[in-house]
């Protein structure tokens, strides 16, 4: 056993120093080849780069986008990047603009360019969420569909995490399903930036939004009471969270409406099922109305109709 222990283990030992060997050789090759891969890139981008110069944009733009592509890791990559995406900005190509940006972002990182781009695509962002990007050279509008915008804003989001870029770009996001009525996706798009960046400007105001939108789906015939509940929870979370905001007093004013609707649909209920027979049951709404206020006209109209029925 000791002696098969040995051979092996010299054996191991003799592969070692071969890969060892065999290594180094590839290091050195791989290290030339990249060099001149590098070299190739980066004569690819003065020929681009002279094409752009004389105003050949179709040719330069085609040649920096090779640049980037087949030679990503040159040292004129990064230049090579943004500069396609500038030039497709330029041209009014605003969608294939702000995918190269997102590519250039990706991978450039450290680039002295990647606030620039983020800037620029920012920019573009939010004007499709403006409705104002420009699809040609002829300045015609058109509209990008909410989930396109919506993918773009992500992106910005994502490029930019915890910053007032990311923030806002989030924010514009809920501000797009809003728009639009669609509840739920602007509801959780409001959450997910004040679970995110409490401490951000823009969180205060969309917490707010959550209890505005809850009511406007009230308002729009979702009347349950859990609706209501929400939107009213949505603004206690608002004023115990960010008291001394701007919308502080709309929130109570908006937090005691709801307490009238509360009383309304309490009142509603009693008188149904009064109406229909079931007494004991509008004696519950009616006496939950009478606890809940203690003067105005629902109060009276509650305790009358209590006194009616014998309480």
């Amino acid at each position: 056993m000791t002696n098969n222990f040995r051979i092996a283990a010299i054996v191991a030992m003799g592969s070692v120093l071969l890969l060892s060997c065999g290594n180094d050789k590839d290091l050195i090759g791989l290290a030339g080849n990249t060099q001149a891969v590098a070299g190739e890139g980066d004569a690819l981008y003065q020929k681009a780069k002279a094409a752009d110069d004389s105003g050949k944009q179709k040719k330069a733009l085609k040649l920096y986008e090779k640049v980037a592509d087949d030679y990503p890791t040159a040292p004129s990559a990064a230049q090579a990047r943004f500069r396609q995406a500038e030039i497709l900005e330029q041209r009014g190509d605003i969608l294939d603009s702000f995918k190269a940006y997102q590519k250039f972002l990706t991978r450039y990182q450290g680039s002295g360019l990647y606030s620039k781009a983020l800037s620029r695509q920012t920019a573009m962002a939010q004007a499709a969420a403006d409705g104002e990007l420009k699809s040609s050279f002829l300045g015609l509008k058109r509209k990008l569909t909410t989930d396109k915008v919506v993918e773009m804003l992500g992106e910005v989001r994502d490029n930019a995490p915890r910053s007032q870029t990311s923030a806002k770009a989030q924010f514009t996001i809920a501000q797009l399903y809003q728009s639009e009525n669609k509840a739920k996706e602007a509801i959780d798009a409001y959450r997910k930036l004040v679970r995110d960046q409490p401490e951000s400007s823009y969180s205060p105001e969309a917490l707010f939004r959550v209890g505005v939108v809850l009511m406007d789906e009230a308002d729009r015939g979702n009347r349950n009471q859990a609706t209501l509940d929400l939107a009213g929870e949505a603004f206690s979370d608002y004023l115990l969270q960010y008291p001394g905001h701007a919308k502080n007093a709309e929130a109570r004013r908006l937090s005691k409406n709801l307490k009238s609707r509360e009383l309304d649909r309490s009142l509603q209920i009693a008188e149904y099922y009064d109406r229909t027979g079931q007494i004991e049951s509008a004696k519950v709404y009616y006496r939950d109305v009478v606890k809940q206020t203690k003067s105005g006209a629902s109060h009276d109209k509650a305790a009358a109709r209590l006194r009616e029925l014998g309480e």
